[in-house]
């Protein structure tokens, strides 16, 4: 798929971190962007400096992914690519015992629930969504309809202590990646994941800098934190290379995360 004007794209998550760098990159190619995030200052903002358009939406919300497609369409036409790279995690063992009382605690289903919904179902959710679209489309020349991108996390693979729900929801999206793409195989709609490891994102960057300095130098190669835009660069690359198709791929520095 060649990336120009005539493109438009939905970016989840596209306010900050590697959604934002993906928003930019996109954006520097002419693809008209449409950022869905529940911050909106950020988003708009960033919206504004892209010519694009924010839509408020939390992926956990069937109305609310249903209304943001309708504005970005409204705004750009239907979508050609969809990157999705809303996410969050948290860090709670399976079972452990209270620290001020010594007694026995297990994982609040709840906090489970929470990152698989968003991780996972808010995933697919968008994917279902934009595929749905993307069938009204004409073909390219090459027969193909449109591109998704997933971010998965090297967790999916080697998840540490403490990311028994994150490591799990981030599984089930490289699970999902070749039977989605073997749904859509007959109406040329693509779909590929990316498997990141330790970015430099507002998230991580809030650290103290001995804490991301050990980070940077436990890559093998090159021993420091993956930038965002190196992300949007795999993305580009999965987007613009018609067989690129079906697959998960890590983007690490060859790291491998230990138990803690």
């Amino acid at each position: 798929m060649k990336l120009d004007s005539n493109i438009a794209a939905v970016v989840t998550g596209g306010a900050s971190g590697l959604g934002a760098a993906t928003a930019r990159r996109l954006a520097s190619n002419g693809v008209r962007v449409a950022l869905f995030d529940f911050n909106a200052e950020t988003g708009e903002a960033l919206a504004r400096e892209l010519g694009g358009v924010f839509c408020k939406v939390d992926v956990t919300s069937e109305e609310q992914v249903k209304v943001g497609f309708e504005k970005a369409r409204a705004a750009h036409g239907q979508e050609r690519i969809l990157v999705n790279c809303a996410g969050t995690g948290n860090g709670i063992k399976t079972a452990s015992r209270d620290k001020e009382t010594g007694k026995p605690k297990h994982f609040p289903l709840p906090d489970f629930e929470k990152i698989i919904q968003i991780n996972l179902i808010g995933t697919f959710r968008c994917i279902a969504h934009s595929a749905a679209g993307m069938l009204s489309l004409e073909a390219l020349e090459d027969g193909e309809r449109g591109a998704i991108v997933n971010t998965a996390s090297v967790a999916a693979q080697d998840g540490q202590m403490g990311q028994a729900a994150y490591a799990a929801s981030k599984a089930g999206v490289v699970g999902l990646t070749l039977p989605v793409a073997r749904d859509l195989m007959g109406e040329g709609i693509r779909v590929n994941t990316i498997l990141p490891g330790i970015f430099a994102t507002p998230l991580l960057m809030a650290l103290p800098d001995n804490v991301l300095k050990s980070l940077g130098e436990s890559v093998p190669f090159p021993k420091r934190l993956g930038q965002p835009d190196e992300y949007a660069h795999l993305v580009e690359t999965m987007v613009t290379n018609g067989y690129f198709n079906g697959e998960c791929v890590r983007l690490d520095g060859a790291i491998r995360m230990p138990p803690r």
